[in-house]
């Protein structure tokens, strides 16, 4: 066997090399393309490929079974039984794991299974590039500089297991950031977008989205910590409510270690978080956001499990109608609790049936407020309450009476999106964004904007 082989040979060789009681193997064959500009120039583009082999091999013993999980890249012909024997020895030298479970059966095989990879290459730019040349021409005579980057992976997952699963899903995914700045750099804007395929993304409309910041920013104002009225846009959105995902696992809302903890024991399953109607949802088949319609687990934690591998994934509704419906929980935590099984999916999306955009939601704006662009920095402070800290980044704007009158100062908030949601009096449209924050993990997400009234900026931040 090569280097070169196909993926699915790699799982049927280490599968036949295993003599656990029990194996996975998880192929993931990798390719990304890249392009970085500054100063409306384009500076580096670039192709890279890889394959990574994760082997997850379990033993039965008399207190339970046992999993041990080894994961390498660049794997040759030489590396493929020592890896599988790594695994085994891992999972011998371990204690029973706590998450086992019998390993998925009865899954339907990927038609595809034995396909070569899908692939992404410079060919995935071949519109975009132009648009965003022309998008430098625009900028450079209306003076402002543009910085940033486009991103494209490709990943072909290949999950075979002992039991007989062979499932095969392939991932494009997509990023786009671009900033603004003027030219002595005393103002800057950004504006983010995730794409499947870069055929839905329009660098004018982002720059002259950028362009109305800059002159936005002509005028700066000082404002003071307080509270104030705060229109959060769908990214920030995202970014705080990707964090409440990753913080509701059953587990440990059952143990009482977070918020979703009920106070005297239990959870907070079926109490209403928020009087909007908003529904927040996970489904591998949501267009657009399109995800792994099976677990793909490279290694266990409080919301996931090898020993779910392969399982099937359908829509989740994480809260249904201003109501916590399901918290994350895996096959064993699920039989611990009595919960439902509900693993995590591979995007989130948040609904509130609002019809306005974010610049509607400005203009109808009475009184003052802020607008938000992004966040950063965010960062948990108590788990007990799911409250957050963080930054703002790249623009805070004053509305007064419907308009956008200047830039204000940076602040320090302090947030619980839980409580947040209890507080939100409007969710506009719901659309694609890319999280600022987390962007690099999580990706595939639709929010709309939501009108806060009495947003906590506890502090001015100097420092961005």
């Amino acid at each position: 066997m090569s280097r070169v082989s196909k993926p699915h040979e790699i799982v049927e060789r280490a599968l036949a090399l295993s003599t656990a009681d029990g194996c996975v193997v998880i192929a993931d064959e990798e390719s990304s393309a890249n392009l970085r500009w500054a100063g409306n120039a384009l500076t580096t583009n670039g192709v890279t490929r890889g394959r990574t082999l994760t082997v997850i091999a379990t033993v039965d013993g008399s207190e339970g079974a046992a999993s041990g999980v080894v994961s390498r890249s660049a794997v040759t012909a030489a590396d493929l039984e020592p890896l599988v024997r790594a695994a085994e020895a891992a999972a011998r030298g371990a204690g029973p794991a706590e998450d086992a479970q019998p390993l998925v059966t009865g899954v339907p095989e990927s038609p595809d299974f034995t396909d070569a990879p899908a692939e992404t290459g410079s060919d995935v730019f071949a519109a975009f590039a132009p648009a965003l040349g022309d998008a430098f021409a625009r900028a450079r005579s209306g003076g402002r500089e543009l910085y940033g980057f486009a991103h494209h992976e490709m990943t072909s997952t290949y999950l075979g297991t002992s039991t007989g699963l062979r499932l095969r899903h392939d991932q494009p995914n997509g990023t786009l950031e671009l900033n603004a700045k003027s030219p002595d750099r005393s103002r800057s804007a950004w504006a983010g977008r995730s794409t499947r395929d870069f055929k839905d993304v329009d660098p004018a409309e982002m720059d002259a989205e950028l362009a109305q910041r800059l002159v936005w920013a002509e005028r700066r104002i000082e404002l003071p910590a307080g509270r104030y009225e705060t229109l959060l846009p769908p990214t920030a959105v995202a970014d705080l409510l990707i964090y409440q995902l990753w913080s509701a696992t059953a587990r440990d809302a059952v143990e009482g270690r977070t918020v979703f903890s009920k106070p005297g024991g239990g959870t907070r399953l079926g109490e209403t978080l928020s009087p909007l109607p908003l529904t927040l949802r996970s489904d591998p088949n949501a267009p657009g956001l399109e995800s792994a319609p099976f677990v793909i687990a490279h290694s266990s934690g409080d919301g996931a499990s090898v020993f779910d591998n392969g399982l099937p994934l359908g829509r989740t509704d994480w809260i249904s109608d201003g109501r916590l419906d399901r918290l994350t929980t895996t096959r064993h935590t699920a039989g611990e609790t009595g919960l439902p099984v509900a693993p995590a999916i591979d995007n989130l999306l948040l609904e509130g049936g609002g019809e306005r955009s974010l610049e509607e939601m400005v203009a109808a704006t009475t009184g003052r407020a802020l607008l938000l662009t992004c966040m950063w920095y965010i960062r948990e402070v108590d788990p007990a309450t799911l409250l957050l800290t963080g930054l703002t980044r790249d623009g805070v704007y004053l509305v007064e009476d419907g308009e956008v009158v200047g830039e204000v100062n940076n602040f320090r908030f302090n947030e619980s999106p839980v409580d947040l949601l209890s507080r939100a009096t409007e969710a506009g449209r719901t659309e694609k964004t890319l999280p600022r924050e987390w962007g690099d993990w999580f990706t595939r997400a639709a929010m709309p904007a939501l009108r806060i009234p009495d947003f906590n900026m506890s502090s001015v931040s100097r420092g961005v």
